[in-house]
């Protein structure tokens, strides 16, 4: 994928211009999304350009070798490929998973069938075939990143022969017609299956992570291929029309960092035509790029570009494993707090760094260049080596892998939990009136709180079952704020809905204040109201908490329970994804809840002077 086609692979076969800049403008890209969260939220479009760039470079490479043969050496073509793709790949793999077995616990979770998608390039389709969600970065898989790889290296195996195909065409418009309509297609496709990222995740990371429709971008640049070969490179085009065609090239580039501003990985545009606008702005660098007499490529392959370019590959590989074995090994780091992720981000990039120029020169170069040949024996030798490897680290993390992650086993207890005292009390329970002459300071019990959350809340249910017995705890995973009015709305209208009533929404996404103002509606003027604030490493968790924290302030009866800030300071009492907290954190955060329930009890009532509205005094 980042390893793309340059001249040596073929006496003949010119230096695509521009190559070296495209490919370091990419991993710019995705290293910035995956290293310094919220620097370029749209980041992970830096793999879509990559994916334009390799469709472009291997059917360029294709039509030269036919237009000079009459025929496409296919084994040929594919050795190439495994040569310049596997050993940095199987080296990676093996040092990594042995990493992740040294370390042990939720970094291990599903080694097994990464390993079996990372050497058999099935990645991307065993993600969607297991329901992993690439849309939650709280606990990603250790190899996550080769989905994009499988989805190149499958185009590499299946590209020649359906150009074969249509080489059989006679005319060229037909051929371009053909693969401009397969990646139409492909993106429709993915348009359509993706559907709406905020109603849930798991349908669109099957879209992103799909060949089928996420193939587009291959697509487009063998399309753009077709059409140069078409058409004559050697066209005389006039100075102002080559210094016009270097600025749009020029403009698209800088399109494609305005991009990565603007869109993010769980915005319904993402899917919708944002990726098909990052592939026609790298259509556009590469078509004013590949032009006689253009300067664009003098500023695309300059020496820091060129050498990022260069170490590319090893870069990819090298930098999703490393960021998720820091935050494995280093636990105690607020990834909620963005200096400490970006500091850790700072030291996944210089190993990256690092690693990538070792593997460049110790690995990608000699077998790329066929060194490892001489001495005889010598390549025969290294890969024994390096098969045995592989074997016995992989043999290791796969045997001392967890069978699920410590958030799932916590959220599969307080699951458990909730159907168990469900089991015993399966009845509705009538709101309970509190008499004129109630006490103030009195906590309400169990049988008065009604409770609606999400995961974070089913983790926490055993601890909040035990402090109010008889609490109706209303949980499940994923559950976002805007869910709330329609839940709150079904128990006004059954009468299940409590006095008090605590949500703990805001995990899974942002929220719009004008839901919480639609929640308090629904409530109505007697009942009060707990706000959980959020805990996650995630982008939108400030917003959200500052939402809740100013809606709060605004209301007599409605409080915040700000368990962000009592488990700051004590991650430790969360499991690894920094989430879901454990028993000790579920006690934590009943004792937070606790907190905001006494400070509303310790409200004095407060009733209107019939001479005076504007005055009020304790009952």
């Amino acid at each position: 994928m980042f390893q793309t086609p340059r001249a040596v692979d073929s006496p003949d076969a010119r230096r695509l211009p521009g190559l070296d800049g495209l490919r370091a403008l990419a991993i710019v890209l995705v290293l910035a999304y995956h290293l310094f969260p919220g620097l370029a939220p749209g980041g992970f479009l830096g793999v879509d350009v990559f994916l334009v760039v390799s469709g472009y470079l291997i059917t360029t490479l294709l039509l030269e070798e036919h237009r000079r043969s009459g025929r496409l050496a296919l084994r040929r073509f594919w050795v190439r490929r495994a040569r310049r793709l596997l050993p940095a790949l199987l080296l990676v793999v093996t040092v990594c998973a042995g990493l992740a077995a040294l370390i042990g616990g939720d970094v291990l979770v599903g080694i097994g069938w990464q390993l079996a998608g990372a050497l058999t390039f099935s990645y991307n389709w065993l993600s969607i075939a297991t329901g992993a969600d690439y849309l939650t970065q709280t606990s990603p898989e250790l190899l996550r990143h080769l989905w994009s790889l499988a989805v190149e290296e499958q185009f590499y195996l299946l590209w020649p022969l359906v150009l074969l195909a249509l080489l059989a065409i006679p005319r060229p418009s037909i051929r371009i017609a053909l693969v401009s309509v397969l990646a139409m297609a492909s993106a429709a496709g993915m348009a359509l299956v993706a559907g709406d990222p905020a109603l849930g995740t798991t349908a669109a990371s099957a879209a992103y992570f799909s060949t089928l429709t996420h193939g587009f971008g291959l697509a487009g640049g063998a399309a753009l291929a077709l059409v140069r070969a078409r058409h004559a490179r050697s066209v005389a085009v006039s100075a102002r029309g080559r210094g016009l065609t270097d600025a749009l090239g020029a403009v698209a580039g800088l399109g494609l960092v305005g991009l990565s501003l603007a869109l993010t990985i769980d915005g319904a545009a993402t899917y919708r035509g944002g990726l098909v606008i990052a592939v026609l702005l790298t259509l556009a660098v590469i078509a004013a790029a590949d032009r006689p007499g253009s300067r664009l490529p003098v500023a695309l392959d300059a020496p820091l570009p060129r050498w990022i370019g260069e170490r590319s590959y090893g870069l990819y590989l090298w930098h999703w494993p490393l960021i998720v074995l820091l935050q494995a090994r280093l636990p105690e780091l607020d990834r909620a707090s963005l200096s400490e992720t970006w500091l850790l981000g700072v030291i996944a990039l210089a190993g990256s760094l690092l690693l990538a120029s070792a593997t460049y020169r110790l690995v990608e170069s000699p077998f790329r260049q066929g060194t490892l040949s001489r001495p005889p024996g010598l390549l025969r030798a290294v890969a024994a080596v390096g098969a045995l490897a592989l074997l016995a680290s992989g043999s290791v993390a796969v045997a001392q892998a967890p069978s699920r992650s410590q958030a799932a086993e916590l959220i599969a207890a307080g699951q458990l939990a909730l159907e168990e005292s469900q089991r015993r009390a399966d009845r509705p329970v009538p709101r309970v009136e509190e008499p004129e002459s109630a006490a103030v300071g009195v906590l309400p019990s169990g049988d008065e709180i009604t409770a609606i959350g999400d995961s974070v809340m089913l983790a926490a249910a055993p601890q909040l079952q035990e402090r109010f017995p008889g609490i109706a705890i209303d949980a499940v995973v994923s559950r976002q704020m805007r869910q709330a009015p329609q839940i709150v709305r079904a128990l006004v209208e059954s009468g299940r809905l409590r006095d008090t009533v605590v949500l703990g929404l805001g995990t899974n996404g942002p929220i719009d204040p004008e839901t919480l103002h639609e929640v308090r509606a629904l409530l109505g003027p007697d009942r009060t109201l707990v706000l959980v604030s959020a805990q996650a490493p995630r982008g939108w968790t400030q917003g959200v908490n500052a939402h809740l924290d100013d809606f709060a302030r605004a209301y007599r009866l409605v409080e915040l329970s700000d368990w962000r800030a009592a488990i700051s300071t004590r991650l430790s009492l969360l499991a690894p994804d920094q989430v879901h907290p454990g028993p000790t954190g579920g006690q934590l955060y009943t004792d937070t809840l606790t907190a905001a329930l006494q400070r509303i009890a310790d409200l004095p009532p407060m009733v209107d002077y019939d001479e005076n509205p504007g005055l009020f005094r304790p009952r």
